[in-house]
C-alpha cells in the first residue's frame, strides 16, 4: 500500500455535500473543509442573505457552491432543498445535519412552546433531512454518508438543559437506528458529539472567566473547542475511510465525557 492509496481513502473530490445549519460555526467550517477537498457543496439555512455571504467564503477555492434557503422543520422546505441539490449536482453523497438551537432554562420555567421549539429545531430538523437525503441516496444506489451533529450533552445531564439534552440524546439514537436501517444500502450514519466549542451562541462562555474556569475543570485537553477541531472527524466520516464505521457517536469534546 502506497501513501497515495491511503490518502485516496479520504478523497471527496466530486462528491456532493448538503449542509444544514450552514451559517453556524460548525456548518460553515465543515462546508469550507469539504469544499477545500474538492466536494460540491449545497448550503441551507433559514436566511438567504447569510447563506450567500457564507457561500462567498466557501467558494474561494473554486469549488461549486450553491445555496437554498428553507426552514429545516418544514417538510416541504426540506424536500425542496434536497431536490434542488439532486437536480443541480446530480445527487447527494454527504449530508451534514448541523441545524439546531439551545436553551438554558429550568424545566419548571419552560413553556410547552419552548420545549416544542427545541425538539423541532434539533430533533425534527435532523429527522426530516435524514429522511429526505437518505431516500435520495437509496434511489441513487451508490451509498452515502450522513453525519448528525449531536452533543456531549446528549450523553450527560446538566441543570437547565432538559430540552436540549433530550433532543440531542434522541439525535444520537436516531443515528444508531438509521445505521441499522440503511446499512444494506451502503449508507453510513454517524454522529459527532462536541462539548463547548466557539460559536455565536457560546461566545459568552469564552468571555466569562468564571464560566470558562468551570468548563475547563471537565476538559483534560485544557481548552475549549474551536470549529476547526472537528475537521478531521468530518473528513473521516464523509469519505471512504469510514466505510466500516456506522452507528457511532464520536465524542469530539476535549475529553469531557471521559471525566
Amino acid at each position: 500500500m502506497t501513501k497515495q492509496d491511503v490518502l485516496s481513502l479520504f478523497d471527496v473530490t466530486g462528491k456532493t455535500a448538503l449542509i444544514t445549519g450552514a451559517t453556524g460555526s460548525f456548518g460553515s467550517t465543515a462546508a469550507k473543509a469539504l469544499a477545500a477537498m474538492g466536494a460540491n457543496v449545497m448550503l441551507t439555512g433559514r436566511t438567504l442573505s447569510k447563506l450567500e455571504a457564507c457561500a462567498k467564503s466557501v467558494s474561494q477555492n473554486g469549488s461549486a457552491v450553491l445555496v437554498a434557503a428553507g426552514d429545516p422543520t418544514v417538510p416541504a422546505d426540506v424536500a425542496r432543498v434536497v431536490n434542488a441539490t439532486v437536480q443541480n449536482f446530480g445527487g447527494v453523497d454527504i449530508l451534514i445535519a448541523a441545524a439546531g438551537d439551545n436553551m438554558l432554562k429550568p424545566i419548571q420555567e419552560q413553556s410547552d412552546e419552548q420545549w416544542d421549539h427545541m425538539i423541532r429545531s434539533n430533533l425534527k430538523s435532523t429527522y426530516l433531512y435524514c429522511k429526505e437525503a437518505g431516500l435520495a441516496m437509496v434511489k441513487q444506489g451508490r451509498g452515502g454518508k450522513i453525519i448528525i451533529v449531536g452533543s456531549s450533552r446528549g450523553q450527560t445531564g446538566y441543570s437547565g438543559l432538559s430540552a436540549y439534552c433530550s433532543s440531542k440524546g434522541a439525535e444520537h439514537m436516531l443515528a444508531k437506528a438509521l445505521a441499522c436501517e440503511w446499512g444494506p444500502h451502503k449508507i453510513n450514519v454517524n454522529c459527532i458529539a462536541p462539548s463547548v466549542f466557539r460559536a455565536e451562541m457560546t461566545q459568552k462562555y469564552f468571555e466569562d472567566a468564571a464560566i470558562t474556569k468551570m468548563l475547563l475543570a471537565r476538559l483534560p485537553i485544557g481548552r475549549l473547542g474551536e470549529p476547526e477541531d472537528f475537521i478531521g472527524a468530518v473528513l473521516l466520516l464523509s469519505s471512504a475511510a469510514s466505510n466500516w464505521i456506522t452507528g457511532a457517536v464520536f465524542n469530539i469534546d476535549g475529553g469531557f465525557t471521559a471525566t
